[in-house]
């Protein structure tokens, strides 16, 4: 097997660490150790830190997003208004299917999901990506048609709440495997379990202020 280059340990590495320690706990100097690198290498690849970190977020969410694009094209080749329970099957299953909880890398990913969705730290939350926003912009208007009378900023709130549950349910998985169970039955009864639970809750009523 080939020895990985240069730019992917820097990413393996940042990858680690900023899931352990967040964007700010996380110096280039504790980087380039890990990956064996000199400490102008995440400079010549990348820019910056802040770069490193947003590179390492779309190798992580990019197979997810096009997972989540694969599912909805198929929905919506059978109809233009699939079902909320449907657009949540395949917006939350990929979640489930890219972080096994019987397996160190979806841990990792589990891990840095949460950092992203909770770090204080604005370069952990305001990468882009243009292919990941706009597989949230057609879930979003596909379940916007499924559900009209819920409000855009109560919609964006459910949304949110798939990644979540989604992340945080993989990451205490892993760290407490589910006593008795073989860790593939209790991926699979989890996926299950949290795509109807968030089937209901997206399809709630709105609340009413």
């Amino acid at each position: 097997m080939a020895t990985p280059d240069t730019r992917t340990q820097l990413l393996d590495a940042a990858e680690r660490l900023f899931a352990e320690h967040g964007y700010r706990g996380t110096s280039i100097r504790a980087i380039t150790k890990l990956a064996g690198a000199n400490l102008a290498a995440v400079g010549y690849h990348f820019g910056s830190k802040a770069e490193l970190m947003a590179a390492v977020a779309r190798r992580v969410v990019e197979p997810i997003a096009a997972a989540q694009c694969a599912g909805l094209d198929t929905l919506l080749a059978r109809t233009p208004d699939p079902p909320v329970g449907e657009l949540v099957e395949a917006f939350a299953g990929p979640l489930f299917d890219e972080m096994p909880a019987d397996d160190e890398g979806g841990a990792r990913t589990s891990r840095l999901i949460v950092t992203i969705l909770s770090d204080p730290a604005e370069e952990a939350r305001g990468w882009t990506d243009a292919v990941v926003d706009s597989v949230r912009e057609r879930y979003f208007a596909a379940f916007a048609r499924a559900l009209p009378g819920v409000s855009p900023e109560e919609l964006a709130f459910r949304m949110r709440g798939i990644f979540t549950l989604a992340a945080v349910d993989r990451l205490q998985a892993h760290q407490q495997p589910t006593p008795g169970c073989e860790p593939p039955v209790a991926v699979e009864a989890a996926r299950r379990w949290a795509i109807t639970f968030l089937a209901a809750g997206m399809s709630a009523p709105a609340i009413q202020f």
